[in-house]
């Protein structure tokens, strides 16, 4: 389809568009970290991960050589991806052609040789199956370093799992950091140094994260971090000095530290260089054989490429790309993960001083006119203060968008209002079929970065400490309230809809807030925030200590803010989607929203699928989870889905 074709008025919602869920899962992939194998000054093999949905969600690595040839380097069906914290990363490294990585059925440590395709367990099997699970390696030599979160039953207390870091090399494996609650980025030293991050209940590690650094002598210096304090990516230069990231100053920004010395300030850029550090390996910056720094910041929802010179000097480096992550070097080159409004993501190389960026990894060909993109507006909306001192909050605004469909007379399109995750996260700017499958049918979408979200300082995301489950309500109500003033947005069909934390909000704003969304779809979203804190695995099982209130001595407060606590109030239709094996947040909480649904009558419908975790990975899965929940707002709207897909009207109970 083209914009010349016959612009045919229809109403929002029913438009007939060439994104469909199979377009959204054809061939797609989430592309995971970079990791360089070569010389630092030089050219290298450029390696990263692909999850994907065609191949039920397993995470195959891939190698570009010098050379520019690409191919996959493991074979199906081993799945690099590690449970360390439910949520996983640094599943997999490689040096000098060997691959270390940990397989997910299993969670051992394996190891690929040069010229070989056979994997080779490096760790013994553990007496409880997945109990020894391994994250965030690093090649130190002939050994890995890695963090190693053991389980020792089937269905260990939260309290029980224990985190370390550890050597694995041939003869076994040798502790080397025991005794806090959590540890992470183990990174050598050029002199036999070894830093870590640390941090303890009930800390997340964007609260109060410690860098530690061991000397050769065993003496240890705390060298930032700490209450009310983060550190993120500690990197070693050959020099000896260690840089990082600290919020010390509101924002994430860069400091450096040498031995005997204070942790310095370096570049402070008045925005957020880092984010939240939800899953291992991450990297915002990274150091260049000269002596420059590369580093992604974030500004206005985007982000931004710039090098920082020895001098102090920082020069911008244009780029079409509005999202950067997981920068590394290859000799005078950035490659990090691209993308934009424009372009799913990408592995993208970019030559420093001179010359067109490469891309090593394209994103798929969709054979779309880009007409069909609805491009997202940052705006900033007034919200309640709610005791924060902060009264404004933040939204990617995408209008609906689709060239063969001309706006019917006086029909304002619907709103979806989506809340992310976390909730301590961030809406990003990167071309989201999942997103454009719903502006190209008519619908406006807000994705809200409500206080308590990253990108916007300490200040910002400490907001929504001890107030989850206020603030953030008053947020979606107030940008869903904002666009319809505006009048961009029809008030009578505004619909809210969020996964994980973004489904707890959307429990809670229709419980708690109602009159204000007409409709609503809760994904694998938590109705009992007590059962949660209860229940749920180790890295998370106190963070709501800081978001709500200190477990069990607040249980009233968990009590008031829980939306199963509020069902008289419920009585907007709700989609609910759950993964029947979600350690992070169980089924019983869905199961237990949609029984009071159905003992209310209010319209429902439930989909909860087999072999799924936390967020859905399976093809079949998106798919029905996305159509499901077009078809469920049709029925409650009562518009027409579009004939050609042939889509399955998902079953409403209570109409």
């Amino acid at each position: 389809m083209s914009p010349t074709h016959h612009r045919a008025p229809r109403r929002h919602g029913s438009w007939p568009t060439p994104i469909t869920s199979e377009l959204v899962v054809r061939a797609a992939a989430r592309i995971g970290e970079v990791v360089v194998d070569g010389s630092p000054t030089g050219p290298g093999d450029v390696w990263w991960s692909e999850s994907r949905p065609d191949e039920g969600g397993r995470s195959v690595l891939v190698r570009c050589g010098a050379d520019g040839a690409v191919a996959d380097v493991l074979p199906a069906p081993w799945n690099a991806r590690t449970r360390v914290h439910e949520y996983g990363g640094g599943a997999w490294t490689v040096a000098d052609g060997t691959l270390w990585f940990t397989e997910f059925s299993d969670q051992r440590l394996y190891r690929i040789d040069p010229g070989s395709d056979r994997p080779v367990a490096v760790t013994p099997e553990p007496a409880v199956r997945a109990g020894v699970r391994y994250a965030d390696l690093r090649v130190d030599g002939g050994t890995v370093l890695a963090v190693r979160e053991t389980h020792p039953a089937e269905h260990t207390p939260a309290a029980d799992v224990v985190n370390e870091i550890v050597r694995v090399g041939p003869d076994g494996s040798e502790v080397l950091v025991s005794g806090p609650d959590f540890v992470s980025d183990p990174r050598p030293g050029p002199g036999g140094e070894l830093a870590w991050l640390q941090w303890d209940h009930p800390s997340m590690p964007w609260d109060a994260a410690q860098l530690v650094v061991r000397a050769a002598d065993g003496m240890e210096t705390v060298v930032a971090g700490g209450s009310g304090e983060s550190v993120v990516q500690p990197v070693w230069a050959a020099d000896g000095t260690l840089w990082f990231l600290c919020d010390r100053t509101n924002f994430w920004s860069l400091y450096r530290w040498r031995a005997g010395g204070e942790a310095e300030l370096v570049l402070d850029v008045g925005s957020d260089i880092a984010g939240p550090q939800w899953v291992f390996g991450g990297s915002r910056f990274a150091l260049l054989p000269d002596g420059r720094i590369a580093l992604a910041y974030g500004r206005d929802g985007a982000d931004r490429l710039a090098v920082l010179s020895p001098d102090g000097a920082v020069r911008e480096v244009p780029l079409p790309y509005a999202a950067l992550r997981d920068l590394v070097t290859v000799g005078q080159d950035v490659v990090c993960v691209a993308g934009g409004p424009d372009s799913e993501p990408v592995v993208l190389q970019v030559p420093l001083d001179g010359g067109g960026a490469r891309v090593l990894r394209p994103a798929r060909e969709l054979g779309i006119d880009p007409a069909w993109f609805s491009r997202p507006e940052h705006v900033s909306f007034p919200t309640e203060e709610a005791g924060t001192g902060i009264g404004v909050a933040h939204a990617l605004v995408y209008p609906p968008a689709n060239p063969d469909v001309s706006l019917p007379e006086g029909d304002l399109p619907p709103l979806l209002v989506v809340v992310h995750g976390g909730p301590t996260s961030a809406a990003s700017p990167v071309l989201n079929l999942a997103v454009q499958y719903w502006t190209s049918r008519g619908f406006c979408v807000a994705d809200v970065d409500y206080r308590g979200s990253t990108g916007y300082g300490r200040r910002y995301r400490d907001a929504l400490q001890g107030r989850w489950g206020v603030v953030d309500l008053d947020d979606v109500v107030a940008c869903a309230r904002h666009l319809a003033a505006a009048g961009r947005v029809d008030p009578a069909r505004m619909a809210i809809r969020g996964g994980s934390a973004g489904g707890y909000t959307t429990l809670a704003a229709l419980s708690m807030r109602p009159g204000v969304f007409t409709a609503g779809a809760s994904h694998y979203g938590v109705a009992d925030l007590g059962a949660l804190a209860a229940e749920t695995h180790k890295f998370e099982s106190r963070y709501l200590d800081g978001l709500v209130a200190p477990w069990p001595a607040g249980a009233d407060v968990y009590a008031a803010r829980s939306p199963i606590n509020h069902v008289d109030a419920l009585d907007t239709p709700l989609a609910v989607f759950q993964g029947d094996e979600d350690a992070i947040v169980p089924p019983d909480q869905a199961e237990a929203i949609v029984a009071a649904l159905r003992e209310k009558g209010v319209p429902h419908a439930y989909l909860l699928f087999q072999g799924e975790q936390h967020g859905f990975r399976k093809a079949g899965n998106i798919r029905a989870a996305l159509d499901g929940e077009l078809s469920f707002y049709a029925q409650v709207w009562g518009f027409d889905l579009p004939a050609a897909e042939g889509i399955t009207p998902i079953e409403v109970v209570g109409t």
